[in-house]
């Protein structure tokens, strides 16, 4: 069983209220949304899957766990620029490393660890390892808040209402489990890779789309 302080530990950071910023990403959904591609609950769920699946979920779960188990310096900058190199265009990097900033410098400051600046899903690997905490929990945490963080952005841009939003998320618990055994047991960074492009390719376009309330 996980330390009831850890799992609250988890849970501060993992949740909406924790200073990443993450409520001003969309990860290219706004565009998506603008261009009609999703334009309800069934359509966002099954695009939120698939970028679940196939795409940044998977991936950040695998950096995730290979940032958790660096045994170096090195060995984190090594991860932390495979991280970097997946971004497949420049709001992607910029949704990684800002909140990977912003994660680094509320939890070094508060638990007093020793945390370099790392993507998003390197830090909390590192931060998790250092204060004992198991992969098994760690990762289905992050990647239900990866999925809720999205949620919140379909709920204003589909729209989709609260019951809905709750549905999606609900639906997909299971699809975050699944992936959290697979980065677990899986070959680690040889398994890093994606096929979501048109994910993708709406992130790079929302880089020149004229009226944005996200930074991604």
């Amino acid at each position: 069983m996980i330390p009831t302080p850890h799992l609250v530990t988890l849970m501060q950071w993992l949740s909406p209220a924790y200073p990443v910023g993450g409520f001003s990403y969309s990860h290219g959904l706004e565009w998506a949304v603008a261009n009609g591609d999703v334009t309800d609950a069934a359509g966002f769920q099954d695009w939120l899957a698939d970028v679940l699946e196939y795409g940044s979920g998977r991936n950040d779960a695998i950096l995730l766990v290979a940032g958790y188990r660096s045994k170096s310096a090195g060995d984190l900058e090594h991860v932390d620029s495979m991280a970097r190199a997946l971004a497949p265009s420049a709001e992607r990097l910029l949704e990684t490393t800002a909140q990977g900033a912003a994660f680094v410098r509320t939890t070094a400051e508060i638990w007093a660890l020793d945390l370099p600046i790392l993507c998003y899903p390197v830090a909390v690997g590192r931060a998790a390892a250092l204060i004992g905490v198991g992969l098994e929990q760690v990762l289905p945490l992050y990647l239900h808040g990866f999925a809720s963080n999205l949620t919140g952005a379909a709920m204003r841009l589909v729209p989709l209402g609260q019951t809905d939003g709750q549905r999606v998320l609900a639906a997909l618990t299971p699809l975050c489990d699944l992936l959290a055994k697979d980065a677990l047991t899986g070959p680690g960074l040889d398994d890093l890779g994606g096929s979501t492009f048109l994910a993708d390719i709406a992130a790079m376009k929302h880089e020149t789309q004229y009226t944005r309330l996200f930074r991604s």
